[in-house]
């Protein structure tokens, strides 16, 4: 039994992942780091976490969904203590970004590393295609 799916691929490795699956109602996207379309990432985190939430929605779009349709996010960080010391910038920004308060359940996690070592976040998410806009 196969299950059907809308694929979004996309950069330099399109051949191997997937930027974002839609089943159903569900929409899974891939983890979006903070680098510009350059693939360069900036040295601050808040300023990575607005690149990897432009890099979201552009993937978002690819389903004509918005950030409003997200109701999952997991958030890993390089360093944890970096993070929380930036947490009002950190939520003020994503604030700005939604354009309210997010209403989506969130998880953050610390991990050794991200594939690059200048990258500090990557955010992972999941949306609901039939949720409110």
């Amino acid at each position: 039994m196969s299950i059907a799916k809308k694929l979004y691929r996309a950069g330099p490795y399109a051949d191997l992942f997937s930027e974002g699956v839609q089943v159903g109602e569900a929409l899974y996207l891939a983890g979006q780091v903070g680098v510009d379309e350059n693939g360069r990432a900036p040295d601050d985190l808040v300023e990575q976490m607005k690149l990897a939430y432009a890099n979201i929605q552009q993937v978002l779009a690819q389903f004509d969904a918005t950030i409003d349709h997200l109701v999952e996010e997991t958030w890993f960080v390089t360093d944890i203590e970096d993070c929380m010391s930036k947490a009002p910038a950190l939520f003020s920004a994503r604030e700005a970004i939604y354009g309210k308060k997010p209403e989506v359940a969130q998880t953050l996690v610390q991990v050794v590393a991200l594939v690059d070592p200048s990258f500090k976040i990557e955010i992972k998410c999941i949306a609901a295609m039939n949720a409110p806009r």
